[in-house]
């Protein structure tokens, strides 16, 4: 399955200028989808995309920093996110549904801008695009572009149809047994049809000349290897099972595929013997047992580990002391405070697994930045928090001098183990710039985003942003950039990505109204939504603390209700409301809310401030001008040339 879906990648992208670097960012990319690890997305990968960068133009440290860098992103890439989006279930306390809506956009521009990037070294360079052994005219890549992509929305459409078909026939009782004869010969069709064709070559990495593959030969000889991604993501999303039921069966899946594959291929290729092709099929599946096992050792060492430390830091109360530290060094400074959040994140995640690396920054660093950014009257969303720490702890996988996915690529390409970490922490840069941007702007975690046009605003933006980032951290644009170009693309970026902080000046988020207000207010919002207030009291060390958090609301008639069952019960005192009690664990204790505070204000969205979308317009103009300015220098360098 690793390598299709490394000659998908190059069957689709390989003629591109740059073309290998591109396989290797998006064979990544699908690998991070199912893989739960950075090193084993490195080596998996690494082995065949590395040597084909260095045989196209690339040296070997930036084969291999490409290679990590793309690695690393597979953890943030839904739905399994390096088994970190299954903890989140629990750290968070929202579904996993709305953990994958939050997670998309950041993993997938973080991977559109990496692809930016080795286009822009492949131009820097004038690395010349490989050839294929025929000639295609514009009409026949639009039509077979066209076909592919009208194709698989017509499989995903007749899929999803076809199962709710099967749910409304025999009924939710009996709807699990039909639906697993409905995959077994969906697989069985699925792999008659491939079976039809040559199984595809693997790479062979020493090679002088590179063969691209054809792309719809490619993509049909390998379709029934996304069956358990299929039966994962339906059981999470669709029937919304628990994390550890759904990776069950699709676990169970890929075991059945497992061991009647090879049966099944000599059965219609008539090549072998049946009773030969299961023990070959057992034999398989007894080496994934040994090699998922011994895999799972070290994490489950690290896993162990993390929980002693996370448990001696919880008794001795050195997680207060860590906000206060942080709050001490920052001086009350968000931005500050995030910086050292992130150097912190890095140093607890360096040769961490990644499972064991969400627990250690999830417990001891999110209530810091929760906690700080209260205090300073901002108000964070939990998930926000979460992927923010899961980041950096994932970067630490690159980052020298303990960068295990840079030391798994330098292994393979032959170069310097610390020059390929640098080269990838700089390739990495745009993926550590958008966690700041999402604990500032949570519109690009779709929090807060209303209609479609909204969605389809923030994608762009942040998708251009991205790109305009990418080009200032590699100095070129359409050309080599100076010092004023650079300069512009990130005042660019700045707009794009951060465009309330503008408004901001002209007019406040919020407007503030008594405290009374607030029953009111959480009447008028929908379960998971949160009114924001102003709180005030004595901490447990005795000291007077003013901050801003949200209260979460749950489902009820009125405003008390929805409150109360959103974990706040608030008690009147005259004028004063104070916090009762808040719910163990839930969402608004883990957002800071705490008892005996009295709420000072109740801080509504203020109906006066103009749309921040306005802002894109002179983002806009600042990158056009980039564009043009480099059109001129290109276009009076030329005759020189």
């Amino acid at each position: 399955a690793g390598n299709y879906m490394l000659q998908v990648s190059l069957a689709l992208l390989g003629h591109l200028r740059g073309g290998p670097a591109k396989v290797a960012v998006v064979s990544s990319a699908l690998n991070g989808v199912v893989s739960g690890s950075s090193v084993s997305n490195v080596v998996s990968g690494g082995i065949f995309t590395i040597p084909l960068m260095k045989r196209t133009g690339y040296s070997g440290v930036k084969a291999g920093a490409i290679e990590a860098a793309s690695s690393i992103n597979g953890q943030i890439m839904p739905p399994v996110m390096g088994a970190a989006a299954f903890l989140m279930v629990e750290y968070v306390g929202i579904p996993y549904s709305e953990i994958i809506k939050h997670a998309a956009l950041p993993a997938i521009i973080s991977y559109v801008a990496l692809f930016y990037i080795v286009h822009l070294e492949a131009l820097k360079y004038d690395l010349q695009p490989l050839v294929r052994g025929y000639t295609r005219t514009w009409s026949q890549r639009v039509t077979g572009w066209a076909l592919g992509v009208s194709g698989t929305v017509v499989a995903l459409a007749a899929i999803y149809y076809a199962i709710e078909g099967v749910r409304w026939v025999f009924g939710e009782d009996n709807a699990a047994w039909a639906l697993g004869l409905l995959t077994l010969a969906g697989y069985v069709g699925l792999l008659a049809y491939s079976s039809r064709y040559p199984d595809l070559p693997m790479d062979d990495p020493n090679a002088k000349v590179v063969h691209l593959p054809e792309p719809w030969p490619t993509v049909r000889a390998g379709l029934h290897f996304f069956i358990p991604i299929i039966v994962l993501l339906w059981c999470l999303m669709v029937e919304e099972l628990s994390p550890g039921t759904s990776a069950f069966w699709a676990t169970a899946t890929t075991m059945a595929l497992v061991v009647i594959q090879p049966t099944m291929v000599a059965f219609f290729r008539k090549t072998g013997n049946v009773a030969q092709g299961w023990r070959k099929g057992l034999a398989d599946l007894w080496k994934g047992l040994v090699l998922g096992a011994r895999n799972m050792i070290g994490i489950g060492v690290a896993c162990a580990s993390a929980g002693l430390i996370v448990g001696a830091i919880t008794l001795t109360g050195m997680g207060l002391m860590m906000t206060d530290f942080v709050e001490m060094i920052s001086a009350g400074n968000v931005l500050l405070m995030l910086i050292l959040t992130a150097v912190i994140c890095l140093l607890l995640g360096a040769g961490v697994p990644t499972t064991a690396n969400y627990i250690l920054v999830a417990t001891l660093m999110a209530p810091v930045i929760v906690e700080l950014g209260a205090r300073s009257d901002l108000v964070i969303p939990l998930i926000a928090v979460h992927l923010f720490v899961f980041y950096f702890g994932i970067m630490a996988d690159v980052t020298p001098p303990v960068g295990l996915a840079s030391y798994a690529a330098a292994a393979i390409s032959g170069e310097d183990p610390n020059a390929t970490g640098w080269q990838a922490t700089w390739y990495s840069m745009r993926t550590a710039l958008l966690p700041f941007v999402f604990i500032f702007n949570p519109a690009i975690l779709f929090i807060g985003v209303g209609s479609w046009i909204d969605v389809l605003l923030v994608c762009v933006s942040a998708t251009i942003a991205s790109l305009l980032f990418a080009a200032a951290t590699m100095a070129y644009f359409r050309t080599r950039a100076n010092l004023l170009d650079i300069a512009l693309l990130l005042v660019a970026t700045f707009l794009f990505f951060r465009p309330d902080y503008v408004v901001d000046q002209v007019a406040p988020h919020y407007v503030s109204v008594p405290p009374a207000e607030i029953y009111r207010a959480a009447e008028n919002l929908s379960p998971n939504e949160w009114v924001v207030v102003s709180i005030a009291g004595e901490t447990i060390e005795g000291r007077d603390v003013t901050k801003t958090v949200a209260i979460p609301v749950g489902e009820g008639k009125d405003g008390r209700e929805k409150l109360r069952n959103g974990g706040v019960t608030l008690a009147q005192l005259g004028e004063d409301l104070t916090v009762a009690s808040v719910k163990f664990g839930s969402r608004a204790k883990k957002l800071g809310v705490e008892q005996g505070f009295r709420i000072v204000a109740v801080k509504l969205p203020n109906p006066d401030r103009p749309s921040h979308y306005w802002v894109f317009i002179p983002a806009s103009l600042v990158a056009a001008l980039v564009w043009f300015l480099q059109g001129f220098r290109r276009r009076k360098a030329l005759p020189a040339a």
